[in-house]
Order: structure tokens, then sequence, then C-alpha cells
């Protein structure tokens, strides 16, 4: 028989730490906590094989569920001395999701499971206290109602700001028992009239209810959406905890809370969080009420005047504070940690790993290697590649001017301007035209997930330093300042206000998620300085790496900025984009219409002395390192005008008619340009225009030499081949051009000559291609164009349907395609070095920035991988994490 549920309490688990996939992140630490002898209170863990039985057999379950549920459901009764459903004395329990990797907040949580009109009447006098008892009936119903039958929280919400306005109150906890019992006949009526039907009475009935919604919640959209940007697989599927109740809202001796064990902002090692008395755990995080700070510095540093935990209960404080330091030390990892108090004792409910903003990452992860919980190489693996983005970014530039109109919680690190709007569609919506947006919400719900990640940066007027908005930015990187109360912000009328200044939809503001400021306005930023914990954890980062990292550059200014990263030389340089400058596309232009060999010379004539000059300058920049120039690649009409004006003026700047432009640009439009009359088929076409570039860039080494004495040793790289043959003419074309150069100069110039590999046709005739070339630059964005035979320009108008259907877990022009392209990688690295051993070996498309592109590119053996150059930083990182797994994959097999 399959076993489908495990049980954890009374100190002991039938799960660990190291069960994750079966378990998720939750189950599998509450059953480790359970087993370290941590208050936990006692429940069972569904599997995660359950969710994908459920999905796989049209919502249904295995046989044995029911069975192995009831007895998990009896183990709780007997360690707590309660019954689910019994009159008297009744077990509530909780029913919440948990997948294998951390997903806040986008999948749904049922508490207070269990209760009805009968046992609610055995809480309170169970308890003693009807007003709590009936408070957690409402909360019940409302999160019920919502989560497993589908009324839309509004219409409880109504009902519950009724029944205050007509007692006069402004906050929940002045209501009564007897004011609870009225919102609770409200909110029976509201269910009765949304469905048709009662509210369900029977325990059982509710359990399975939440059960079945808690794997239905696995494919819901903002879930979804929260898989596709964090590139977590939907086959993963949840797990189900059902775990007893322990209530942080029976009193002033009661609280809930979140905590982490260190700054999850700055990684400062300090205990950190906020907690309620008197409440449940969904009120901490939903901004409903102004949460207050575990530590008297926290209170002090956000200048709170509401007591400090540390000080309102200072007993419960410290044995909270005593399970900070050994869940930090058994995990050698910042925990985020979820508690409530009942009555004066302590319970915790969760522990995993915090979700953290990249500088907090970096501290972390080298604070915790100098005091000697992990070592260096793991402090390199803990900090995510891509999270990196986040620091080398500008912040805010301290002497400018700013009108500050509000202030909240500095909630995610990082300066954003941009438009104001007030909906999460609206955000993605303008996002998509290029805008930059700052989504500013009251507070923001799950259902905001796409328009923050669109948005530059989150405001909020509600809510804490672990509310939604605060969790879910801290992990997307962007800037959040979350509850600046002092704020107003109308959705109607599109209106966000502060005493006499009024906001409008597309206003510009600023926000500082660094200090909680918000600004009218634009605010001018500064570049990072990346030194202090980015510097060490990079060092450590060079120290395990095995591949180069270089970038693909042809400007001085992206050359420099890349050099300042670390880059270790240019790994591609589009010597087109150099023509497209305005002082040189009309000699391009006129080379492009010459009728003649004689005329395109002449016109190359004038162009040759700019592109000396880009070289010399990038020569410069590199100071010796490796500079790989590919030659002319794109179609010829790219650099031909559309419109009859902009046709005209060529005409007259080359000296001819506007028909004769016309006639030319209708000889070069070609049906596909990507697979048409590009890359090398231009240099066989037209020789003369590769023995430009060659002798450009000779004559580039040896000035360089002249005025620095820095040798230079060119990569020169012929773009498009499929054939040896079409590599051997061009080669010979450089091999005489270098020749005459070095002839006329006196000057002996070593250089390399090699070629792009973007065809199939190439990778598979790689072994006789390399009897030519001395290198080869997988060209990803055309191999991965040419082997699919999609366009990257159009593929974006079907490719989330196949990412949805399941065809393709990731869009291949951001994430390399190992089973496919990477195979023709694969293959062509491999008869590539048959044939020639010392061939050097790297990746030049977008994909060498991509962590888990580059993990491929490591495992294949690559010499480098070069990328854009803010994503230098992230490409050593992941070069050297790729190589520590390889080295640990190995050492294991």
């Amino acid at each position: 028989m399959n076993k489908w549920v495990y049980s954890f309490g009374e100190g002991k688990a039938e799960g660990r730490a190291d069960m994750k996939n079966l378990l998720g992140g939750k189950g599998a630490n509450l059953a480790e906590m359970s087993n370290l002898g941590l208050p936990v209170p006692p429940g069972f863990t569904i599997t995660t094989e359950v969710c994908t039985y459920f999905y796989d057999n049209g919502k249904s379950y295995p046989g044995e569920l029911d069975g192995q549920v009831r007895e998990a459901l009896e183990t709780i009764e007997r360690i707590v001395g309660m019954r689910f459903g019994d009159p008297e004395n009744p077990l509530l329990v909780s029913v919440r999701s948990g997948a294998r990797a951390s997903m806040p907040g986008m999948m749904d949580t049922v508490l207070n499971l269990g209760l009805n009109d009968v046992t609610v009447q055995g809480l309170a006098r169970r308890s003693g206290d009807p007003r709590f008892a009936y408070d957690s009936y409402r909360r019940f119903i409302q999160m019920f109602g919502n989560v497993v039958l589908g009324v839309d929280h509004h219409h409880f919400e109504e009902v519950l700001e009724q029944v205050k306005r007509d007692r006069g109150f402004d906050l929940d906890t002045e209501l009564k028992a007897a004011d609870w019992q009225v919102v609770i006949t409200g909110y029976k009526e509201v269910v009765e009239k949304e469905l048709g039907k009662p509210f369900p009475q029977e325990p059982a009935e509710q359990l399975w209810g939440a059960i079945g919604a808690v794997f239905g919640s696995w494919m819901n959209q903002r879930a979804i959406t929260y898989r596709r940007l964090h590139d977590i697989p939907a086959a993963w599927g949840t797990a189900v905890n059902v775990q007893a109740m322990v209530f942080g809202n029976m009193g002033d001796d009661c609280a809930t809370g979140v905590a982490f064990t260190r700054n999850p902002s700055t990684g400062e090692n300090r205990f950190y969080g906020e907690y309620l008395i008197n409440a449940q755990g969904e009120d901490v995080v939903a901004g409903i009420r102004t949460p207050q700070h575990l530590t008297i510095a926290g209170k002090e540093e956000n200048g709170s005047t509401l007591p400090a935990m540390e000080e309102s209960m200072p007993e419960v404080y410290q044995q909270l504070a005593a399970v900070r330091e050994r869940l930090e030390t058994h995990y050698r990892d910042m925990q985020d940690i979820e508690f409530t108090v009942q009555q004066g004792k302590l319970y915790m409910l969760q522990t995993r790993t915090g979700k953290r903003t990249a500088a907090a990452a970096l501290k972390i992860a080298v604070d915790m290697a100098q005091e000697g919980l992990i070592d260096q190489k793991t402090g390199v693996l803990r900090v995510e590649p891509k999270s990196l983005d986040q620091l080398l970014h500008p912040t805010l530039d301290p002497k400018a001017r700013k009108q500050i109109i509000a202030k909240g919680l500095p909630a995610s690190p990082g300066a954003a301007s941009g438009k104001v709007v007030f909906s999460a569609d609206e955000a993605e919506r303008l996002s998509e035209l290029g805008e930059a947006v700052i989504l500013c919400r009251i507070e923001t719900s799950p259902e905001d997930i796409h328009g923050m990640h669109a948005a530059r940066g989150i405001l909020t007027t509600r809510g804490g330093m672990t509310s939604h908005a605060a969790v879910v930015a801290r992990g997307m990187g962007r800037a959040c300042v979350a509850g600046a109360g002092e704020l107003r912000i109308d959705y109607k009328t599109g209106v966000m206000s502060v005493r006499d200044v009024q906001i409008r939809v597309g206003d510009t503001v600023t926000i500082d998620g660094s200090t909680g400021e918000v600004m009218l306005g634009e605010v001018p930023t500064i570049q990072p300085e990346l030194t202090g914990d980015f510097a060490t954890l990079m060092g450590w980062a060079d120290t395990y790496r095995r591949m180069k990292v270089r970038t693909n550059a042809e400007t001085p200014l992206d050359s420099r900025t890349a050099r300042k990263f670390g880059a270790e030389g240019i790994g591609l340089c589009r010597t087109e984009h150099m023509f497209f400058d305005a002082e040189r596309i009309v000699a391009v232009r006129e080379m492009i219409l010459a009728d003649s060999e004689g005329g395109r010379r002449a016109a190359l004539a004038k162009i040759a002395p700019m592109q000396r000059n880009d070289f010399v300058e990038l020569f410069k920049i590199m100071k010796g390192l490796p500079v790989t120039i590919r030659l002319l690649d794109p179609p010829l009409h790219e650099f031909l005008p559309n419109s009859e004006e902009e046709m005209r003026e060529v005409a007259e700047g080359a000296g001819t008619d506007l028909a004769k432009v016309q006639h030319r640009a209708v000889q070069l439009h070609e049906a596909n340009p990507m697979l048409g009359h590009r890359g090398c088929r231009l240099g066989i076409s037209y020789p003369e225009i590769y023995e430009m570039q060659a002798r450009s860039i000779f004559e580039a080494a040896v000035e360089v030499f002249k005025e620095t004495g820095e040798t230079v040793i060119p990569e020169i790289m012929i773009p498009l081949v499929g054939t040896k043959k079409e590599l051997d003419i061009l080669k010979a074309v450089i091999d005489r051009v270098g020749a005459e150069v070095m002839q006329s100069s006196g000057r002996k110039i070593d250089y390399l000559v090699g070629t792009m590999i973007e065809l199939p046709r190439a990778a598979l005739q790689a072994a006789k291609i390399a009897e030519t070339a001395q290198f080869f630059s997988f060209g990803t964005n055309d191999l991965t164009q040419t082997t699919f035979g999609i366009s990257r320009d159009d593929a974006g108008a079907f490719l989330p349907d196949y990412q949805r259907a399941g065809i393709l877990e990731h869009d291949p022009f951001v994430t390399l395609d190992t089973e496919g392209v990477g195979e023709l990688v694969s293959i062509a690295a491999e008869r590539g070095r048959k044939t020639r051993a010392d061939i050097k070996l790297g990746i030049c498309g977008e994909h060498g920035g991509d962590p888990s592109s580059i993990y491929f590119c490591e495992k294949v053996g690559l010499d480098y991988v070069s990328c854009s150059p803010y994503r230098v930083p992230i490409a050593r990182l992941a070069a050297a994490q790729a190589a520590i797994l390889g080295e640990q994959a190995a050492s294991e097999a």
C-alpha cells in the first residue's frame, strides 16, 4: 500500500527536512522541527504525490487516502485530547499548502476548520471566552467561504463593515461575542444567497473541501504566474498540511507573529519580525492592523510607540530567541518563522529558508562563512545569481533635490521612479509599452502578482515589513515602500493624496525602498559601488570558477562597464552596430547603392578609419584581454530606410536619384532575411567588405602596440558558416590582408580566425570546419531559431501557449533548450575537439548570461561564456556554482 500521509507531533515525526520533494517545504520542516523537540502542534502532511494523482485522475484521490487521513486525524486527537467534530471539546485544524519551493501567498489556507453552529458553543464553554469562539467561527466562514466555496471576500467585508458602522466601532477588536454572532448570521446568509445552499456544517465535509481547495489552488492563475516567474515546474505539485489549531486570538496573553532570524532586507545578524497581540496569523500580513516589532531595537529604529514583544511578553520572547538560534544553527541558513502564543505558551507553526534581497543574501552568505556556520563554497552556492541584478542598477543620488511627500516602511531596498498606476493590469499594460511604472495599492494581494512583476517599484498605504507586498517585492528584487499611511488612495477617482498634494494616474513618483521615502517626480540616480560583501563573494566565486566570463560589447561605455563588473575580454563585438552611427551610415548606404566593386571600395574607404578607431578604443580598454570581433552579419537591407522621405535623403546624400534607392531596396528585400543573404554569404558576394574590416582590425592592433606597448591578439569571427569551403575562402582573405598589414608595419600580429556556430549544419560538420577554424563561438540566438524553425521576433505570439500546454518548460530564447539546441552544441564541441584538441569554445548568445544555460555550458566543458555587461557578475557567480555542483556530483558518483 502506498503511503500518502505522514504524521508529526509529540517530539517525533515520520518525515525529515530532506523529504521536501515528497512533503513540500512546509511539511518537511514541520517534521524536522518536531524531531528537534520544538513546540510544534501535531498534524499530518498529505504528500505531493497525491497532488500529481489528483490532476492525473480527474481531480480524484487514491483509494487508500481516506483511511490514512482518518488514522492521522485520530493521532492528533489522542495527542491534544480533543475530538474532531465533538460538540463539547472540538478539535479544530488548519489546512495549508506546502510546495517544494516556497511560494508565499500564492496558494490557499483555511484556519479554524471544524467549527459549526454546535462546536462553536463547545469552544466557547471550553475556553471560557465566547467572544474568542465566535470571532474564530466568523473567520472560518469567511475564509472557507472564499477559498473553498468561491464566494468573493468583499461580500463578507460589507457585512462586517455594516455591523461596525451600526455599533459605532472602528476596529474589529471592539466587537463582542454578541456582535460576532450577528456577523456570523450575515455571513451564512451571504453564502446561501450566493450558492443557493447553506454553509456546510459537517466537519468531515469541511476537511475534504479544504483539502481539495488547496490542491486546486496549485493551478490558480496567481500560482501559475508565480511558478513561471520563478522557474518552478508545475509537475512538482503541492503537499497539504493539516495541523491542530493553536490560537493567538484568545486574549491579551495570546499573540501571533512572523520573524526572520536575520534582517531579510540588509542581512544584518539581528532578530527581525513583527507580532500582534490577540490575533490570528493572517492578521499580521493582511495589513488590517499595524503590527508591532519583536525587539526594542526594531521598535526604536522604526519610530514605533507600540510595545515590542521583548517588553510585553519577555519570557515568551526569550523562548523565541532561543528557538531562533537553534533553527539557524541547525539549518545553517537564515530562517523565516511563523509562531503563535496561546495563553502564554509558544508554538512553532513553520520554518523555511527566508526570502531575502540580493544585498542581504550576500551579507548573510559572507557573514555565515566568516562565522564558521558554512564554508566558502556553500556561501557561493547560497546566492541566487539572477538576484545580483538588484545590485547592479542605480540608487538615488544623495545630492539630488527630493520633494518627500510621505514616508512608509523600507520594505525592499532600491530606488525606482515611474508613472503612478493603481491596478496590476494597468501596470502590466504600460510596462509592455515600455513605460516605467510604480504600482500603488492600499495593499497588495496575490492576485496582483503580474503587476508587481511588471512594475519598477511597489507602494502600499497599509501593511508591514512582512506584508504580502514586502515579501513578494523582496523576492522579485523590486523596490518597495509599504505602510505609507499618510497617503490616501481612491481607486474610483484615480487619485492618491497626502495633505495638499494630489497625484493622479500617470504622474511620476520616486520611491526609495531603503529609506521608505516617497517623492514627487523623478529623482536622479547614481551607480552602485560593488565593494564589500559583493567583492568578497565574487572573489570566492572566481576562485572556484573554471569558465571565463566575457562580455558582448562594441561601444566604449559597454566595454568599460563590463570591465568594472569583471569581464575577462569581449566574446562578441557586433561590428554592424558600429555602422549605424550617424556619421558613417551615409557611407554604408553609399556602399550598398554602388553598382560596382570600385564604387563599394570607395565607400568602404570612408568607413575604414572609423572602424579602425573603434577597434583601437576597444583594444585599449581591454588591455590585452581577448576581443572576438564578428565581421558584418545582418542583411544589407537593414541599413536602408523604409519611408520615401528617408530614401530621398539617402539619394541626395549619395548623389543619386530616388528611383535608384527604391529599386535597390526592392532588390535587397528578402522574404525571410534571417535565412537569407547575410553573414559569411555577404563576404562571399562582396569580399571587399570583410577585407576592409580585417584591415581595420590589424591596423588597430598595430596602432595600440605603438601607443601602449600592449600586445593584442584579435579573434576574428566569421558568422553563419555552414560549410568548410565558405570559411576557407574568407579566411584566405583575412590571412592575405593580415600579411599585407604586417609587411607594411613591420610588426608581427598573432591572431585567431574562427566561426560562429549558429546553423545545425555547422554543428554537425564541426569536425571538418575545425580543420580551418581556431575557435567556435556558439551563437545560440540564431542556433535556437534555425533548430526550432521559429523567429524570436515572432515567437512571443505563441510561445506562452506552448509553455501553458507543457510543450516547452521555458522560453528557449531565454533558457537554452538543452535537449535539442544543447545537443547540437555538445556534438559540435565534441567533434571540434577531435579535430583540433586546443580549439577554443565559447557561447555568445543571450544564453551566456542565463544561469541555467551556464550550468549546461560547464557540463559541456566550454572555455567561456559571453553576455551583456550587466549580466557579467551573474555569469561569474553562475559559472562558479556550476563548477562547484559539477565537482560535488562527480565526487558523489
